[in-house]
């Protein structure tokens, strides 16, 4: 098992930046790609971005490239999130997620373990 918690969610105003972290504890981190999802109210739950066990290659979302950065720390076991340029339409609450898959998947289904989630508010 493992158990994943996320922080770092806050009110901003469009164009700022927040940093969302994601500390994991129980089977050894460096074993799972890891994934950044977010879902708005009365939407699906959508990929935001990924990283390889190893930070080797990195998959975003077509709508945050550029913008956004994830990366990893496997000493500390634990994700991040770079979000800069936020915009009001990136209102959501914002999932990390474990994946036992080499390769990271941008599909929901293909993550085994799932944060609490960490509320994000862009303010106009």
């Amino acid at each position: 098992q493992v158990q994943l918690v996320e922080s770092g969610g806050g009110l901003v105003q469009a164009g700022g930046s927040l940093t969302l972290s994601c500390v994991t504890s129980g089977r050894t981190f460096s074993s799972y790609a890891m994934g950044w999802f977010r879902q708005a109210p009365g939407k699906e739950r959508e990929f935001v971005a990924a990283i390889t066990r190893t930070s080797s290659r990195t998959y975003y979302a077509d709508s945050v490239k550029g913008r956004f950065t994830i990366s990893r720390d496997n000493a500390k076991n634990t994700v991040y999130l770079r979000m800069n340029n936020l915009q009001p339409e990136e209102t959501a609450v914002y999932y990390c997620a474990a994946s036992t898959r080499f390769i990271p998947d941008t599909q929901v289904m293909a993550y085994n373990y799932w944060g609490q989630g960490t509320q994000v508010t862009v303010s106009s």
